[in-house]
């Protein structure tokens, strides 16, 4: 099963040099850390409608034993920033404010936005089979082939593809090995089906990691400089970009992030993300996600039809998701959010459909690919407390 005409160089393998270069050592014990800075933004007004007492409250607890560093940006009526921690447990240093970070699952925010603007374009169709683009996708035990539409709202009934590992202590032996779109893919259909398409909403990264490869075909491109080009530049995400292929380092300002492995608090900043590719590759700022949010929700990324339709949730069995986005009603309140969870990064981004209120955050945690829900509640919630 291929894509059709390979349009990327994928690095196979990480060379033995860079692997060895990057090895990383487990910290048995840490420096003591400087005491939490916590900033919010003097030079504009103050954000109503909204708990800040409880965002400075959660800031000047960091760091503690889970969260090492936390950037915060609550927008929309008024403008409030914050940061607190340490960017490196060994020396102590305080957070880098505009540090940059592995954004995790928010990457499909921008996999789905570069589809509908396909869609405006004509060239897909959103109730399309993924076939018509994808022919040699789908084996013949897939009776009904999904269509796009369903590829986005996690509908598609395809398996997860092949992986590394379900947990971060069985990833981390593997973090410097390459797996392809292509074999993740591979092994997802392999498996045939799990449902009729439309019939249930499981969210995954296979439905995103397909919709890269469409876009790739569609366009004769590669899926990042197609982000690029559509959405990262013209909104000025100047610090928002991918590795570049089995790259596994962040390049430019970050925090450093760690997990707990082996029973060790143990460094995984370096980690080739390759896999996760159009569904949680990116690397962004917190500013940068901020404008993406701005940009997105304002109708200047997809037309508005389809941003209506981008948040429109299937008629399907426990369905929460429009195209990528979740909806949540907070104090009465619907936001459209999603998360993002790498080891050591974790990533919300969200905003009602007026742009009333928004917030972004980046949280360096070991806990990041566990229940997300208490940093959740911790770093973003109260940005809608009424």
């Amino acid at each position: 099963m291929t894509s059709g005409t390979t349009v990327r160089a994928r690095a196979t393998a990480v060379s033995a040099l860079l692997a060895s270069s990057l090895l990383l050592v487990p910290l048995a014990g840490t420096a003591a850390a400087h005491p939490a800075r916590v900033s919010p933004a003097a030079s504009a007004p103050r954000a109503t409608g909204f708990d800040a007492t409880a965002l400075e409250r959660a800031l000047a607890e960091v760091p503690d034993g889970d969260v090492s560093a936390a950037l915060i940006r609550v927008g929309g009526k008024g403008r409030w920033t914050g940061g607190a921690g340490v960017r490196d447990l060994r020396t102590g240093a305080p957070v880098l404010p505009q540090a940059r970070f592995r954004a995790g699952s928010t990457t499909k925010v921008v996999t789905a936005a570069v589809v509908l603007q396909l869609v405006a374009e004509r060239r897909v169709a959103l109730d399309a089979p993924v076939s018509r683009y994808l022919p040699d996708l789908l084996p013949p035990s897939f009776a009904e082939p999904p269509t796009v539409r369903q590829l986005l709202t996690y509908t598609s009934g395809l398996r997860p593809g092949a992986n590394l590992g379900s947990t971060t202590e069985e990833m981390y032996a593997h973090r410097f090995e390459t797996l392809t779109p292509e074999e993740v893919v591979a092994a997802s259909v392999a498996q045939g089906p799990a449902h009729a398409p439309g019939e249930r909403q499981v969210y995954g990264n296979i439905h995103y990691t397909v919709l890269g490869m469409l876009i790739e075909k569609v366009t004769g491109d590669s899926y990042e400089h197609q982000a690029a080009v559509r959405i990262f530049r013209p909104l000025g995400m100047r610090h928002t970009g991918f590795p570049g292929g089995s790259d596994p380092r962040i390049h430019g300002p970050h925090n450093r992030a760690y997990a707990d492995i082996g029973g060790r608090t143990t460094d995984v900043t370096e980690w080739n993300m390759s896999d996760r590719w159009a569904a949680g590759d990116m690397i962004s700022t917190t500013a940068d996600l901020e404008r993406l949010v701005f940009g997105l929700f304002g109708g200047k990324v997809v037309p508005r039809p389809l941003l209506d339709q981008m948040l429109t949730v299937p008629d399907a069995d426990g369905a929460t998701y429009g195209m990528a986005l979740q909806r949540f009603v907070v104090d009465g309140r619907e936001i459209w959010g999603k998360t993002g969870s790498r080891p050591g990064y974790h990533t919300v981004l969200g905003a009602t459909r007026d742009l009333s209120r928004t917030v972004v955050y980046s949280v360096n945690a070991k806990s990041a690919r566990d229940d997300a829900f208490p940093l959740v509640q911790r770093f973003a919630l109260p940005a809608f407390a009424s």
